[in-house]
């Protein structure tokens, strides 16, 4: 889940500048001016997903093996992507993150079917090839569940970003992975709008107001989206993969991951930020050293101060 808006980083340069400076000073003047009107612009550009999810995943080719597909989910048509058979083989469904889209996790698949996996992938409403233009981490939730219970019980699930949110709010009785990845997880809904906030200037009076949209509108509130309220329950076993770097979602959320979470892990990197630490080969690594049941990362209990791991 990226801090930065669309302008900032679809456009890079002067014009890129100059617009988010006109955005920045629309919503300072608009939070004093027509407070509601702004806040509905806001929240609608926090829950659009930038315009180049969509044309990357239209860059990017599957292999032979790959066999695309369709499901509908809540008034959606979500894109699948397939490889081996989900039914008759234990399978590993992956969940990207915010303005990403399901082909981006194209450097696991190999190894994970030379591991015996059948892969399952998809792109989120308003990603990819899926329908939709807004999206918020309700209806990413409600995604992974519904992709999910389509093809049953995960032997593993990996997320990215949000998509280790998801993954992680979307575990419970009907539907459930036995081991979870999540790579850079967002943990807090509330921080993440506040650095949202931050970026394009919006006034803190507004918050509130800005939480009640996202109600209004998931029927989910905020306080419910802070994850680490629900990993005490999880009973699967866990590795969290985050980078000392990450910009976007910072490290201590995935070590708050390790702290509330039951026996997970925590694998550190630096230098790969939020985004590079997806594929690197040495996450795949590690990543596949405990779906075979090794030893990875650190465990974390309540310590800010982690040393890197080895």
């Amino acid at each position: 889940m990226s801090s930065k808006s669309s302008i900032a980083v679809n456009r890079p340069g002067l014009a890129a500048r100059f617009k988010l400076g006109t955005v920045r000073a629309g919503f300072a003047l608009g939070g004093h001016l027509a407070p509601q009107h702004t806040v509905n612009r806001a929240a609608r550009l926090f829950a659009t997903p930038f315009a180049s999810s969509r044309t990357r995943a239209q860059a990017v080719q599957g292999d032979d093996e790959m066999q695309r597909g369709q499901l509908h989910v809540n008034g959606e048509t979500i894109a699948t992507y397939v490889w081996g058979d989900p039914v008759a083989q234990p399978y590993a469904l992956l969940a990207h993150g915010w303005s990403s889209f399901g082909l981006r996790f194209l450097p696991w698949v190999a190894q994970l079917r030379a591991l015996g996996y059948a892969v399952v992938t998809f792109d989120q409403p308003g990603h990819g090839y899926s329908s939709g233009k807004l999206c918020t981490l309700p209806e990413f939730t409600d995604t992974v569940h519904a992709v999910g219970q389509y093809y049953g019980e995960a032997a593993l699930a990996i997320g990215h970003s949000l998509g280790g949110a998801a993954v992680a709010l979307a575990q419970d009785e009907a539907w459930r992975a036995r081991k979870l990845i999540l790579v850079a997880p967002a943990i807090d809904m509330a921080a993440a709008a506040g650095r949202f906030f931050r970026f394009v200037h919006l006034g803190e009076n507004l918050r509130e107001a800005f939480y009640l949209w996202l109600l209004r509108r998931t029927g989910v509130s905020v306080e419910q989206l802070q994850v680490h309220r629900h990993l005490p329950a999880l009973g699967s076993p866990g590795l969290i993969v985050h980078d000392l770097d990450d910009e976007d979602v910072p490290w201590g959320e995935g070590e708050r991951y390790a702290q509330y979470w039951p026996g997970a892990r925590l694998f550190t990197t630096q230098g790969l930020g939020h985004r590079r630490v997806l594929d690197a080969p040495e996450v795949i690594d590690a990543a596949l050293a405990f779906v075979r049941g090794e030893e990875v990362g650190t465990r974390v209990v309540g310590s800010p101060n982690l040393s890197l791991c080895v």
